[in-house]
C-alpha cells in the first residue's frame, strides 16, 4: 500500500521494496466480487466462509480464532451471532489462554468430529461481520512492487480461488501479480517447504535487479 509506505515512522522506513512473496495467502475481501455489501451478499459470503473453514477441526480453529479476534476489535460484533452459547463460552476460554494450534488440539480433544455443534444453525448480524472481515482483509489497492503467489492444488485451508481472484483484481489496477502452482499435490501446510527453492530464486533475481516477467499476461487465458 503506497500510502502506508510513504508515511514516516512506519515499518517501511528506509526499506526499498522490490517484491512480495505470498505463500497460499488469504483474501476474504475478494469473495464479494467488488460488489457493495447488502444483506443477501453478506449471508452468502458468511455461509461460504463457514463452509470452507469447517471441513476439519484445524481449519475450524483458524476460523474461530479469526472471528474471536474480530469481535474483540469491533464492539458491534458478538460471538453469539455465529456460535452457540456453549461455543461462545468454550472459544473464549480457549483463545484467552491458548494460540491457534493448541486451541485446535483442545477443540479436537473435547469435541472430536462434533465441533460443528458449536456453530449457530443460522448466523445473525452477518452484514456487520462480513464488513469487518472485508475491512481487515486485503484492500483493493495496487501493490507497489511485483507479487508472486505460490499455491498447492490440495490447499483446503485457504482456497486457491482467493489468490486467483486477487490476481485478477490487482492486474486490473495495473499491478504485476504472478501465481505459481506448485508441483505435486501440495496442501496449505506443505506449501512453504515446496515453494522455498522457487521463491528463493525469485527473491535473488529481484534483489539483483533482474527484470520481472508480466504475471498478468496469463490472466484470462
Amino acid at each position: 500500500m503506497g500510502d502506508y509506505i510513504t508515511r514516516r515512522g512506519t515499518a517501511a522506513d528506509g526499506v526499498d521494496i522490490v517484491g512480495f512473496v505470498a505463500l497460499a495467502p488469504q483474501d476474504n475481501a475478494v469473495l464479494t466480487g467488488g460488489r457493495a455489501l447488502d444483506q443477501a451478499l453478506a449471508d452468502k459470503v458468511m455461509a461460504g466462509i463457514v463452509a470452507d473453514f469447517s471441513d476439519n477441526v484445524f481449519n475450524f480453529a483458524h476460523f474461530t480464532m479469526s472471528m474471536w479476534g474480530n469481535q474483540a476489535a469491533y464492539p458491534n460484533l458478538k460471538m453469539t451471532d455465529l456460535f452457540t452459547d456453549e461455543g461462545t463460552k468454550v472459544l473464549d476460554e480457549i483463545y484467552s489462554k491458548k494460540c491457534m494450534h493448541a486451541g485446535a488440539d483442545t477443540i479436537s480433544f473435547n469435541y472430536g468430529t462434533g465441533y460443528k455443534a458449536l456453530l449457530r444453525p443460522q448466523p445473525v448480524n452477518t452484514l456487520a461481520w462480513v464488513q469487518a472481515i472485508v475491512d481487515g482483509s486485503v484492500p483493493p489497492v495496487k501493490p507497489v512492487a511485483p507479487v508472486v503467489i505460490y499455491w498447492g492444488s490440495k490447499d483446503t485451508t485457504v482456497p486457491p480461488v482467493m489468490g486467483k481472484l486477487y490476481q485478477a483484481q490487482m492486474c486490473k489496477l495495473g499491478g504485476n501479480v504472478t501465481r505459481v502452482q506448485l508441483p505435486g499435490e501440495q496442501s496449505h501446510f506443505t506449501t512453504p517447504g515446496s515453494a522455498a527453492p522457487l521463491y528463493q530464486a525469485w527473491m535473488k533475481d529481484r534483489l539483483a535487479g533482474v527484470p520481472v516477467a508480466d504475471g498478468c499476461a496469463a490472466v484470462g487465458q
